[in-house]
């Protein structure tokens, strides 16, 4: 899926040797996150606690600017110097091309705390940076006012601290610890603002791979929520052929479920059991094998069942259409024969 995405975004001239370059080159499972949320949400103690626990790179844009050696670093950096804003697109080339790094690549990347709005993520995704899943982070107004105002940074980790939230045991690191610029409530209540403004856009692009998670609760809390969502894979949109699988006790209501599910769908409905009788009164080969297990009233043995189930399964029916098993398989063994004979069930 990465692979066309990227043929769709580059439109290469030789797109078979892209291809080949893309395989050689990509890592499709590497993680690609965003991290956004108003000022003083967490950005960054979430994106380094995933970098951490991901083994991924993170990117912000004080990493941008001061951390690495890029060919438009110079030219933003002449900006700031100067007081004036850095236009967007210098910020999508320059995030283009940290991320064009083989680091990048191979180990996945986070982005904190960018796109702040609508353009700035159009400017991305016409660049090809496409994230796979966006966090954003929220709390009240009043809650990130008061916590900014105990914000204190490490400047030699970039870690963030709070005096009375988060304040670190180490009295070393608690000497190194800096209070940030532009503190003020006005300046913090005016930040705000303008996330407010701005973030509607943003949550338009990226709704489809966004989850909003609140960042006032104990921080185990919503790293680990965050961490739940960033290893989900999103259900594709290209069309499939169901092989649904229902599990249960006797009595858990999986006949009526499964017939409710083939007559809603068009699927295939097949019960294990009622395919073993019919097999017998069809009067097949197999059926002349499982017979006498059937009267007896023994199980019948795993391979034939596997047999009569390929069988079914691999009709014209089942195939175009899907189907919805139920009473196989009971055990770890049914299960891993069902998988070794490739139906692998999707739901």
């Amino acid at each position: 899926q990465n692979m066309l995405e990227e043929l769709l975004i580059h439109k290469p001239d030789d797109p078979i040797q892209y291809m080949i370059n893309h395989l050689k080159q990509n890592n499709d499972d590497a993680p690609r996150i965003c991290v956004l949320g108003p000022p003083a949400s967490g950005k960054t103690t979430v994106a380094m606690w995933l970098c951490k626990h991901l083994d991924a790179i993170r990117i912000s844009r004080e990493t941008l600017l001061f951390k690495e050696i890029l060919a438009l670093t110079k030219e933003a950096k002449a900006y700031k110097e100067r007081k004036q804003k850095i236009p967007n697109a210098l910020w999508a080339n320059l995030i283009q091309e940290r991320l064009s790094n083989v680091d990048c690549i191979k180990q996945g990347w986070i982005l904190e705390g960018f796109p702040e709005n609508q353009e700035q993520a159009w400017m991305l995704q016409s660049s090809g940076i496409i994230p796979r899943h966006v966090v954003v982070l929220y709390a009240p107004d009043t809650v990130l006012i008061e916590r900014n105002s105990g914000k204190r940074l490490d400047p030699s980790t970039e870690e963030v601290y709070h005096t009375t939230f988060d304040w670190p045991s180490d009295p070393l690191v608690q000497q190194r610890l800096v209070k940030p610029e532009d503190l003020s409530e006005q300046e913090m209540s005016r930040k705000l603002l303008k996330y407010h403004r701005n973030f509607p856009g943003v949550f338009q692009i990226y709704q489809k791979v966004l989850k909003s998670v609140n960042a006032d609760q104990p921080s185990v809390d919503v790293l680990s929520q965050v961490l739940t969502y960033v290893q989900t894979r999103h259900r594709s949109a290209a069309p499939f052929t169901p092989r649904i699988l229902f599990c249960g006790p006797p009595g858990s209501g999986k006949s009526l479920q499964a017939a409710l599910i083939a007559q809603k769908y068009g699927v295939v409905n097949i019960c294990c059991g009622q395919l073993l009788k019919e097999t017998v009164a069809d009067k097949t080969k197999l059926g002349e094998l499982v017979k006498p297990y059937i009267d007896n009233g023994y199980p019948v043995p795993d391979n034939l069942v596997m047999k009569i189930l390929a069988e079914r399964l691999n009709a014209l029916d089942c195939t175009t259409n899907g189907w919805v098993l139920r009473g196989f398989p009971r055990d770890i063994e049914q299960g891993e024969q069902l998988q070794k004979s490739q139906f692998i069930p999707n739901r």
